[in-house]
């Protein structure tokens, strides 16, 4: 079997190498978030967001303090090699768009974009042109609302409101359901709490329901919890011992 070599000059420009691999050609600057490049050709050098000499770069395209120490700025000229832990890769283009993905699903973007933190805990949004690097867990599907997805499954919605929880009968029944209510996350399957989108728009699914990251909404939960007072840190204290009490049971 006749196996494909690469070299700087035959990679593909900001194009997949695969399904698994993307080749950005770059010539400037890009967002990448830490450990999603695995190789590079040329003259390339890796700067921390918190670089003095990056200050003006950053405040312009980078908004999202919670998420700064994940990320790193990708500078010179090259070919740079982007994966992530063999899950499938594309990239997308926005022209003027708005478009919120999943944080531990971007590999990197282009700064005519703009980073925000989304109103969503675990996602991110693109505001601007230009073009972007994300991964998933099975092909990427694209619907349109209304519909109701599983929050497993959803990698990111365009252009569209954001979405409200729907919690099923039975989901809310449940043991924990108040602190299921409360948090907004759980261990119930789709078919019991979905993510519900409606208006114009786009969203965008994985064909999976494992999510591949959790450290990012675990991180996004833990930002809130300086807006919760002391009656509220002793809930959640409870709700958590009761919850992890059920887990190790079950």
């Amino acid at each position: 079997m006749a196996v494909q070599t690469w070299n700087a000059a035959s990679l593909p420009s900001n194009d997949n190498v695969n399904p698994y691999a993307f080749s950005v050609d770059l010539d400037g600057r890009w967002f990448v978030q830490k450990g999603k490049m695995i190789a590079y050709y040329g003259q390339i050098r890796f700067e921390s967001l918190s670089s003095g000499a990056l200050d003006a770069f950053v405040a312009g395209a980078f908004n999202s303090p919670m998420y700064a120490g994940d990320w790193i700025v990708a500078e010179g000229r090259g070919k740079l090699l982007l994966a992530d832990r063999g899950f499938d890769v594309n990239s997308f283009d926005l022209d003027e768009g708005n478009l919120t993905v999943r944080a531990g699903n971007l590999l990197a973007f282009e700064p005519g974009l703009e980073l925000k933190q989304s109103i969503i805990p675990g996602f991110l949004t693109l505001i601007g042109t230009g073009r972007f690097v994300a991964a998933s867990n099975g092909p990427v599907h694209f619907v349109e609302p209304p519909i109701r997805v599983d929050p497993q499954a959803l990698l990111g919605w365009a252009d569209c409101p954001s979405p409200c929880h729907h919690y099923d009968h039975s989901y809310m029944r449940g043991a924990f359901g108040a602190a299921r209510m409360i948090l907004g996350v759980g261990g119930a399957s789709g078919e019991e709490h979905q993510f519900d989108f409606s208006g114009q728009g786009t969203v965008l699914m994985q064909s999976s329901e494992v999510v591949m990251n959790e450290d990012t909404l675990l991180r996004d939960l833990e930002g809130q919890i300086s807006m919760v007072g002391t009656s509220g840190l002793q809930r959640l204290q409870s709700t958590i011992a009761q919850r992890l009490a059920a887990e190790r049971q079950s």
